[in-house]
């Protein structure tokens, strides 16, 4: 039977340095992991009986991306909103300070 190194690294531990390579691991997971920068539409969207929202879509990733970016821009906003289908809607014409916001993240975005 061959053993890991990774086994052997562990036979050879105290408790107290496996307590600070957990404790160390368990930081590395809490950490978020870094959004891939896309390329994002802004929108103004006038649909619902003439209230203005700013709707961003092209978003690509999973809805654990997106709700979290849905949730800093409206609050960076400072105003309601939701996220669905890859797409975000924050109530009122917001598209200046969305542009900015999204593209200090790194994304490259087109107002449209």
């Amino acid at each position: 039977m061959k053993t890991d190194w990774k086994d052997l690294l562990q036979n050879s531990l105290s408790k107290e340095d496996k307590k600070e390579i957990a404790d160390i691991q368990a930081k590395e997971a809490e950490k978020p992991k870094p959004v891939k920068k896309q390329h994002l539409r802004i929108e103004l969207d006038k649909r619902q009986k003439g209230k203005i929202a700013t709707l961003i879509t092209g978003f690509d990733g999973t809805t654990d991306e997106l709700e979290k970016l849905a949730k800093m821009l409206k609050v960076k906003c400072g105003s309601g909103g939701s996220c669905r289908d890859g797409e975000i809607l924050i109530q009122g014409d917001v598209r200046n300070k969305v542009e900015n916001l999204l593209q200090e993240m790194g994304h490259k975005t087109r107002k449209i």
